[in-house]
């Protein structure tokens, strides 16, 4: 019996790239005799993204597109994908052709021979800029710091996972996504493949600053309270150097050799006081993920879909 293969696309205003991608995949895994279907998820685009998607899904029944009601950022169109795919296993990979399609043949031998994930990991290249390199790099040593995680510079969002694994992972209730995360957490066979990313047919990345601290912030987060365990032993570290202080401000003031310091003493209310603030603010944002958690809010909305799961359902929610 042959096996069905799922091919899970986030899109993200990748309208030029769509065409190009489809024309890959579908001649690799047409070529290699797959059974398949590939799952394009709207994120949001205001850019033709999703008519080519409709277009292409016209003309091949075993294109399904997912559209979401609005931007709900890339872990939440991933995830959208995850819940609707109905493979014996999933790859997930982006839309701007640097995960190359000509490796989905390399994820299912690996698959073939009894791994339950195949990951891969982006080896940098010249074509690297020097920024993105040294922030990701910094990203996964403070990742193996911060957390219970070991993972490997420059794993990527491009992977294969087994029906069983995809079942494991569309049981968790996390509103707060960071599934490269919960893909090494959760175990199973793996194993990794190296690659080199493709060159993008076209547009520009959507990762800017800001999202990738977030994407990085939610990766801390969502898998060490390691944070908030250094903001109790740097409170315990000042409140015994504040206690040691104590005994010279008293014997200065019996004495009459106080002195008005007013610039030590603004120094020593502006330290502390920050110190305060980034520790509260750290668990503030312990807090926060505690309470979109116990909302239960949808992880996202969808507004239209040709996927059988989904057809004739307008406005369907997934609920954790």
């Amino acid at each position: 019996m042959t096996r069905r293969i799922s091919i899970v696309i986030p899109v993200y205003n990748e309208g030029r790239n769509i065409q190009p991608l489809y024309n890959r995949i579908h001649d690799i895994l047409i070529n290699a005799r797959f059974n398949y279907e590939i799952i394009f998820v709207d994120d949001g685009s205001n850019d033709q993204s999703l008519s080519e998607i409709q277009r292409i899904a016209k003309a091949d029944p075993d294109v399904f597109y997912i559209e979401l009601s609005r931007n709900f950022g890339h872990q939440f169109a991933l995830k959208a994908g995850i819940d609707m795919a109905q493979g014996d296993c999933v790859i997930s990979m982006d839309a701007d052709l640097q995960h190359p399609p000509g490796l989905i043949p390399t994820l299912i031998e690996k698959w073939q021979n009894g791994f339950d994930i195949v990951y891969t990991i982006r080896k940098d290249d010249k074509n690297t800029s020097s920024f993105k390199r040294k922030s990701s790099s910094f990203f996964y040593s403070l990742m193996r710091v911060l957390s219970d995680l070991e993972l490997e510079k420059g794993t990527a969002d491009f992977r294969l996972m087994d029906r069983r694994a995809v079942d494991a992972i569309n049981r968790f209730g996390e509103t707060d996504l960071f599934i490269r995360g919960l893909v090494k957490w959760m175990g199973f066979r793996q194993t990794s493949i190296e690659y080199s990313p493709g060159m993008r047919h076209a547009g520009e990345s959507k990762y800017s600053l800001g999202k990738m601290i977030s994407f990085a912030y939610r990766g801390i987060t969502s898998f060490s309270t390691k944070p908030l365990l250094l903001t109790a032993y740097l409170g315990i570290a000042f409140f015994i150097i504040s206690l040691s202080y104590l005994p010279y401000a008293l014997i200065s003031y019996f004495t009459g050799n106080a002195v008005n310091g007013w610039t030590s003493l603004i120094m020593t209310i502006i330290f502390f006081g920050g110190l305060q603030l980034l520790m509260l603010g750290i668990i503030g944002l312990y807090l926060g993920k505690l309470v979109l958690q116990v909302k239960q809010r949808p992880l996202y909305l969808i507004r239209e879909s040709n996927h059988p799961n989904l057809r004739n359902t307008v406005n369907e929610t997934k609920t954790r």
